[in-house]
């Protein structure tokens, strides 16, 4: 077997994996990346890139029944659900150049197409070569949790890795997980003419705020999504094109195709992390803050690392390890500064804590200010008006924000920038925005931050007065 010798050794080419073999080969350290799967991971072939491709076809299909408000009389779509999984294809072609073998090979990483194993505290076997590497990365991604519902074994089901290879429209989706993923797919499918049914064993958008979750599951409700909530399965049977869900309380629920989308469950089997000495659970590998686990040459990102599992933190935590990695330096990660956004519509978006999380933290100290989208010009003029803003403030300073509207997840970022660099409402109150923009929510968000002090208070009303009678 062939030895290959090299600085850096990563397992996993998805986001965070292939962040760090390119960072690092182009600073010129020595890079050996293995990947068992597809190049670009996940994210790419069956996640984030899929699902906006088929969530903007959905939304194309629903503007042209929705434009009586602007004096564009609605047509019923003639959607060929076989050419939507075309256009989805065509995105992932079009970004796979970026994530490819032959581009990281270009690049000088050596790549190598088969599963690692750890056979060793400092030594990796894959593709019949034997690597010895000065620092290792765990980068290997999760994949769909299928929880052992009664019946699952028998009956044929999707989850987001087989749903986008679906080429002819089900003409009932019932969806078990009321998360992101399900909700996602729930609205998309029923804009492009399916019947759909979300069947959730707690509450739908189960980690957001409930004042925002409310919002987009009233506007869900609305198009015809049916959702469930507080409804455990405790049964699934049936054959292709009639699927049946039980829930608890006796309640059957009838379909042609199921989704599964309850979760995910990290991508440690086969690794050989006990014979490497990293301890690691069903959660993932643990870590510390720099990311390192028990064997101080292996770190792990992104989804392994057992923490928040978005994308944007495998290229997050990219950051934090290269410059430990490549240059010495001291690197924590941390999760304070983390947005994540829901792609309904209207979106759902969040960075820190939720006002109840953050008033059980911060208690009295804490203060939360809110904006309507109804009193923003640019969501009048585009009848956007559902949605609100809610900033959580403790010390002048925002430690948590929820949006849900439109665009909340390209608003959420100047949020997750302001409490990253520790900025004070007042950096934001005093930008100056395009006018109109819905970007203006965050602005007159902040503003409101200041509205008592200005407004309510006798004194500044007192020193107005006084400057308007003595100061010429």
């Amino acid at each position: 077997m062939e030895t290959i010798t090299t600085d850096i050794c990563i397992i996993g080419a998805g986001s965070g994996g292939l962040s760090i073999a390119a960072g690092a080969v182009q600073m010129g350290a020595r890079v050996v990346l293995i990947e068992g799967g597809e190049m670009g991971g996940d994210c790419l072939n069956a996640g984030c890139v899929p699902s906006k491709a088929l969530i903007a076809a959905a939304k194309h299909a629903h503007a042209m029944t929705t434009g009586a408000a602007f004096g564009i009389t609605p047509v019923v779509p003639e959607i060929d659900f076989a050419k939507v999984k075309d256009h989805v294809a065509a995105v992932i072609e079009g970004i796979a150049p970026v994530d490819s073998q032959e581009r990281f090979e270009g690049l000088g990483v050596r790549v190598i197409r088969d599963w690692a194993k750890f056979t060793g505290p400092d030594e990796v076997t894959a593709g019949g070569y034997r690597i010895k590497a000065r620092r290792y990365v765990v980068a290997t991604g999760s994949r769909p949790f299928v929880p052992p519902i009664p019946g699952i074994e028998t009956v044929p089901y999707l989850t987001n890795e087989t749903i986008f290879a679906q080429r002819e429209r089900p003409a009932h989706l019932i969806v078990i997980g009321g998360g992101p993923i399900g909700m996602e797919m729930a609205q998309a499918h029923r804009r492009l003419g399916c019947a759909v049914t979300v069947v959730e064993g707690a509450k739908a958008f189960g980690r957001d705020d409930p004042d925002a979750a409310a919002v987009v599951l009233a506007k869900m409700r609305g198009e015809g999504v049916e959702i469930l909530e507080d409804a455990p399965v405790v049964r699934v049977g049936g054959h292709e094109g009639a699927i049946e869900v039980e829930i608890k309380d006796g309640r059957v629920v009838t379909g042609t195709h199921l989704l599964m989308a309850v979760g995910r469950q990290v991508s440690l089997e086969g690794l050989g992390l006990d014979v490497a000495g990293v301890e690691h659970t069903r959660k993932g590998v643990t870590v510390g803050a720099d990311l390192r686990s028990s064997n101080r040459k292996v770190y792990a990102v992104g989804d392994a690392a057992g923490g928040l599992q978005f994308t944007h933190v495998a290229g997050y935590h990219a950051g934090v390890v290269i410059r430990q990695m490549l240059f010495g330096l001291p690197s924590k990660s941390g999760t304070a500064h983390i947005p994540w956004a829901t792609y309904t519509d209207p979106e759902l978006a969040q960075v820190g804590p939720t006002e109840a999380e953050a008033r059980k933290a911060y208690g009295e100290t804490l203060t939360v200010v809110r904006f309507h989208y109804a009193e923003n010009d640019r969501a009048q003029a585009e009848r956007k008006t559902d949605g609100f803003i809610k900033v959580m403030v403790v010390k002048g300073r925002p430690v948590g924000v929820t949006i849900a509207g439109a665009q909340a997840g390209e608003l959420i970022g100047l949020w997750a920038m302001a409490i990253a660099a520790k900025l004070k409402m007042g950096a934001i109150a005093g930008t100056v925005l395009p006018y109109p923009t819905l970007s203006e929510v965050s602005k007159r968000a902040a503003g409101a931050h200041f509205s008592p002090t200005l407004f309510e208070n006798p004194m500044v009303k007192r020193i107005v007065g006084l400057v308007q009678r003595f100061v010429p």
